[in-house]
């Protein structure tokens, strides 16, 4: 049998996937099964696949191909040599505008990351009140969070201290 060139094909864009490359494949077990096997070369065409099914949830994993040899020996059905990485998750987010200046003055950008654990948030809503939890929630409890520790910053800055402690979000939210 010939050895193959490449180690699968993008499902959606029909680029192939090297052996050793990066690729990346979609949460969801449906679409994980042997039989159908997903496989996308770039998370805009994991992104490009959502459109045509119906997920709650998802999100891509990032995965390294096999050698061309790991990939041999798997065919053939034996075991692999090593146990294979843990997947990144990949999350596709809106991008966010600039945010502004500190409130202390410098000029440094803050990052405008989520600040908080997601899958928590949801599962926590979910657990409480057996509702769903909308993306967009995340970038609405940042900001609250961060005006929240900008405010307890600037009450330890009035007590003398550079250190933010409990009893700073404690003053503010009374």
């Amino acid at each position: 049998m010939a050895e193959p060139e490449r180690f699968r094909l993008c499902s959606t864009c029909r680029k192939e996937i090297p052996f050793q490359g990066v690729y990346f494949v979609c949460s969801v077990s449906t679409c994980n099964r042997p039989r159908l096997g997903l496989f996308f070369c770039s998370v805009a065409c994991w992104d490009a696949h959502l459109g045509e099914v119906r997920h709650r949830e998802a999100w891509a994993e990032e995965r390294r191909a096999p050698t061309r040899q790991e990939w041999a020996r798997e065919q053939a059905g034996e075991p692999p040599a090593a146990a294979p990485e843990a997947p990144r998750r990949v999350v596709v987010a809106p991008p966010t505008s600039p945010s502004p200046s500190s409130s202390s003055g410098g000029s440094a950008e803050v990052p405008r990351d989520i600040l908080i654990v997601v899958s928590k948030l949801k599962a926590y809503i979910r657990a409480r009140t057996g509702m769903n939890t909308s993306d967009g929630v995340t970038d609405v409890l940042s900001d609250h969070l961060r005006r929240l520790c900008d405010a307890a910053a600037r009450h330890a800055g009035e007590d003398g201290r550079k250190t933010v402690m409990d009893r700073d979000f404690q003053a503010i939210l009374r």
